[in-house]
């Protein structure tokens, strides 16, 4: 009697649909933005602020010292922002274009140039060639293809600059706007008070939105960010007090 035996692993996945992973979008560039810049208004008016107020100034010093911060800092972060990713953009887009010409004038050339990636990388030639193939009967997978394997990238994954810079100019103004908020209704030492426990929140919260973007502990990331942030604040208010204010 012949016995007949079916792989487990076939037996195991028979009927079995397939697995979708779930990813966040990480070329896009627009969470990135937000989560930096938050970090960046934050930690870039706390050190102003604190910086001005060890000076021992009137309040109305510090907050528009603490406003030009906020605006100077989400102005440059937006324009840094929407020339970094319009000039990423617009190399990958003259690439791909490169590219997808290449594929229109040598389509065959390309075919076997995408067999010896595969081959390249253990894939058996009979299956390489059966995959080229299969891929060349469609231009624009052939194109993404192409240009994922060779340039890392997938046509229009780079986000928008004007989305990119306006996450950034907000993220960046609510961060900033944190440690201002108590010279807005104070002064002296309790609004330094004040600037330094809602930084120390703010910068908790950060850590924790951090971590959870990235996957990382998150009292570890928490703890990190407000070491940053009170290494920064210390040093700056060091500076303030030991400099001051002399008016004539």
């Amino acid at each position: 009697m012949e016995l007949k035996v079916r792989p487990a692993a076939a037996t195991a996945t028979a009927g079995a649909a397939p697995r979708h992973e779930q990813h966040r979008d990480v070329q896009g560039g627009t969470a990135r933005a937000a989560v930096f810049g938050v970090s960046d208004g934050l930690l870039t008016n706390v050190s102003l602020i604190l910086g001005v107020a060890g000076a021992h100034p009137a309040a109305g010093v510090v907050r528009l010292a603490g406003l030009a911060g906020l605006l100077a800092g989400a102005f440059s972060m937006a324009a840094g922002e929407y020339v970094s990713v319009s000039a990423q953009k617009e190399l990958i887009d003259r690439e791909v274009a490169i590219e997808r010409e290449e594929l229109r004038r040598h389509p065959e050339s390309e075919r076997r140039e995408l067999v010896a990636l595969y081959v390249s990388r253990g894939v058996p030639a009979a299956a390489a060639e059966e995959v080229a193939t299969a891929l060349a009967r469609d231009p624009e997978v052939m194109l993404e293809v192409h240009t994922r394997e060779e340039l890392g990238v997938s046509p229009g994954s780079t986000g928008s600059p004007v989305a990119v810079a306006a996450s950034s100019f907000g993220s960046f103004a609510v961060g900033a706007l944190v440690p201002l908020m108590p010279w807005f209704f104070g002064s002296g030492t309790a609004a330094v008070i004040w600037s330094i426990v809602l930084g120390a929140l703010a910068s908790i919260a950060v850590g924790i939105a951090v971590a959870v973007f990235t996957g990382r502990s998150r009292v570890r990331t928490a703890v990190r960010q407000l070491g940053i942030a009170a290494v920064v604040a210390a040093l700056t208010y060091g500076v303030g007090t030991a400099v001051g204010v002399h008016t004539g």
